[in-house]
């Protein structure tokens, strides 16, 4: 993976847009709101192995500022529009950082959980109440997340992944219907 650099900040602070797997410039001075669509941070390990550092969505705040993490990159997971936010402006986002904060601390929580199984549904209710929508089948995860995306985050293997799915599905408590997630309420 390549580590990304920091580049001069553009003197317009229009939308842009940017389509999945594509990654959000960096700057030191600035931070991008999520108008639409969802972006996951990420950095990597020595080794070249993956850690997702959260997912983001409409009206978050993402950007190196928040971060001290060297490697850092923002990933789009669908198409997204983001708005640029120079650093004279950050006070009129304090609620945004602040629920970015928020958010990061309950990911940590879920990441501590000692048992896999418990970790990952603890991460799919997460992901259902950030992202979710209710349907009459429960809560639908409106992302499309392969069981390696998953694993990114909960710091399991893929191959952990599918089989505690497959025993949440054959216990109720979620349905997998295509490559989303229903979580059974």
């Amino acid at each position: 993976m390549s580590i990304p650099t920091l580049v001069s900040l553009p003197l317009t602070s229009k939308s842009r847009t940017f389509s999945p797997r594509e990654q959000i410039p960096l700057w030191s001075d600035a931070l991008w709101k999520i108008e639409r669509g969802v972006v996951r941070t990420l950095t990597w390990t020595e080794e070249g192995t993956l850690i997702t550092l959260g997912y983001w969505g409409h009206n978050d705040v993402v950007g190196k500022p928040l971060s001290q993490l060297q490697p850092y990159q923002i990933e789009c997971v669908t198409s997204v529009e983001v708005s640029l936010i120079a650093s004279s402006h950050w006070s009129n986002y304090t609620d945004a950082i602040l629920t970015h904060l928020r958010q990061t601390e309950e990911l940590q929580s879920i990441l501590h959980t000692q048992r896999t199984e418990q970790r990952l549904l603890n991460c799919l209710k997460w992901l259902g109440k950030k992202f979710g929508r209710l349907t009459p089948e429960g809560l639908l995860i409106d992302l499309r997340l392969t069981h390696a995306d998953i694993s990114d985050v909960i710091g399991a293997t893929r191959v952990s992944v599918t089989r505690k799915m497959i025993k949440l599905e054959q216990e109720g408590l979620i349905q997998r219907p295509g490559r989303h997630f229903i979580i059974l309420i």
